[in-house]
């Protein structure tokens, strides 16, 4: 169970993420989580160099699309900023989502990987589908209550995964 919960990488930012590695690991695609991880939680607000990021990722020939729990009132703006396709109400971890993303990027399970900052959604979300998952730290504090909540779980997660040699 714990490997489902493990990423393969664990960086700062998106900014942290080799994209050249990625390549030579066989990725094509990246399937991105917007809250806390694009932009920072319930704000509209898009910093220019994450936004750099997202136009690094498209020129360099990766595919993309966002996968958000989130509704589509509040992402499509976003969603125009990136020009990246989306998919809203994704009920992360569930893999019927994800598995549209691939449909969308048209590329396998190996071919993908999934960039998000929380174990319970995004990375077991992306394990249970074979992507390779990336866990960012969160941009900001502030969150949902209930993320807020899961952050405790998800911080004793982090200590054992550390304690049992699968992360740095």
């Amino acid at each position: 169970m714990l490997s489902y919960l493990c990423p393969k990488q664990f960086v700062k930012d998106v900014h942290q993420i080799d994209l050249q590695n990625l390549k030579g690991k066989g990725i094509k695609g990246l399937i991105l989580d917007l809250d806390n991880t694009l932009v920072p939680w319930n704000e509209h607000a898009v910093f220019p160099e994450v936004r750099s990021w997202v136009d690094d990722v498209k020129s360099s020939g990766f595919n993309a699309c966002i996968v958000s729990n989130n509704d589509a009132r509040r992402g499509e703006k976003l969603q125009k900023i990136f020009d990246l396709p989306a998919f809203w109400k994704a009920v992360k971890p569930r893999r019927r989502t994800f598995r549209k993303a691939l449909a969308l990027m048209k590329l396998t399970p190996p071919q993908v990987a999934v960039v998000g900052d929380q174990i319970f959604t995004d990375i077991l979300g992306g394990n249970r589908l074979g992507l390779y998952t990336i866990l960012v730290h969160p941009i900001k504090k502030r969150e949902f209550l209930g993320t807020m909540c899961v952050r405790k779980v998800e911080k004793i997660v982090l200590s054992g995964l550390r304690r049992k040699g699968y992360l740095e």
